[in-house]
């Protein structure tokens, strides 16, 4: 539920390109005022003008025809654009909330692997305690034999209480290490976000993904540079790149770089590249994003690849992550 509720808070729409409606109500009355206003002013000179008609009597006439609808247009582009200006605010808001979320995850996440480590550590002093009592043990039995006196048998060993339910971890095992792996196509759909608030596949496939350490930690890192692309106007849905082959995945999963798989680098919008490429060089936050992302992204490959198959690697190639990969790969030089 808890992932679920941190899922619905991060309205992951806004790695989309806000779509600018068509004719809104605005629009409407715009036009409606302006009809009306003609045909008024129509009837009046049509049939209250009077006789004559020379030039400044035309003029005047155009005027008040003309310049109310003008001024109705000046007010309802006014309109729009202080709805546009709203919409983005509101858009923004949701980057910053969705960055916050993300720090705030980060942090419990950190202090449930703290707490875990408390815990191994004491179960291995514990496991030392343990083997030096029945070494002990072992000793005054072999010493007991040897001087001919009756052997001791050891002291029964208390059994374990069973656990309900619970899985036995071995001493050092991480809870994480007996989950099963993330499935390829959870995977696939997590890597691609939700597509709106009412994706009920998409945010379900997302949580199944986030359970995977690892998945998390790329699908965190992810989240991080598409939220700051956005701030740059460049959206992963209007980007068309060129799809490599899954040969060619699978040469990168396998450590082959440079020309070799130049052809995974598919995009190619120059106001793209050049935006994020100055990004780059400005920002060291940014930088560093992009970097641990390019880094995460390159082990997930690796470990996707080898049970994936061709469909699913083409799948995996068009998500809005991948594109984001493909961006920040040819802008640090992954393919060259």
């Amino acid at each position: 539920m808890a992932d679920s509720k941190d899922s619905r808070a991060t309205p992951l729409g806004i790695y989309d390109r806000p779509r600018a409606p068509g004719i809104t109500g605005i629009e409407i009355a715009a036009i409606a005022l302006s009809l009306g206003w003609l045909v008024l002013s129509g009837v009046f000179f049509l049939y209250f003008g009077g006789e004559g008609a020379d030039g400044l009597r035309f003029i005047l006439s155009m005027m008040v025809m003309f310049m109310p609808v003008a001024m109705i247009w000046v007010a309802a582009t006014a309109a729009r654009a202080s709805r546009v200006m709203r919409e983005e605010s509101a858009r923004l808001q949701s980057a910053i909330d969705a960055i916050r979320n993300a720090y705030i995850s980060q942090a419990q996440a950190g202090r449930k692997e703290a707490g875990t480590g408390s815990i191994t550590k004491k179960l291995d002093e514990i496991a030392a305690a343990q083997r030096k009592t029945e070494t002990a043990l072992a000793r005054f039995a072999v010493s007991q034999g040897a001087s001919g006196q009756p052997t001791l048998a050891p002291a029964p060993q208390p059994e374990p209480a069973a656990a309900d339910d619970q899985p036995r971890l071995s001493l050092g095992t991480p809870a994480e290490a007996l989950q099963p792996p993330v499935a390829n196509a959870d995977f696939i759909r997590a890597l691609n976000f939700p597509e709106t608030a009412e994706d009920e596949e998409g945010f379900a496939a997302l949580r199944r993904a986030l359970k995977d350490r690892q998945a998390a930690q790329l699908i965190q890192a992810a989240q991080d540079v598409l939220t700051l692309l956005s701030q740059d106007g460049i959206y992963m849905d209007d980007l068309r790149p060129d799809l490599a082959r899954p040969e060619l995945w699978r040469a990168f999963a396998e450590g082959t770089r440079g020309r070799a798989i130049a052809s995974i680098g598919g995009v190619r919008d120059r106001s793209s590249l050049t935006l994020t490429m100055a990004r780059m060089k400005q920002d060291p936050i940014f930088r560093d994003a992009a970097h641990h992302f390019l880094r995460l992204f390159d082990k997930g490959v690796a470990r996707f690849t080898p049970e994936a198959s061709d469909a699913e690697i083409t799948e995996l190639a068009n998500t809005r992550s991948s594109r984001a990969f493909m961006l920040l790969g040819r802008v640090a030089g992954t393919f060259d």
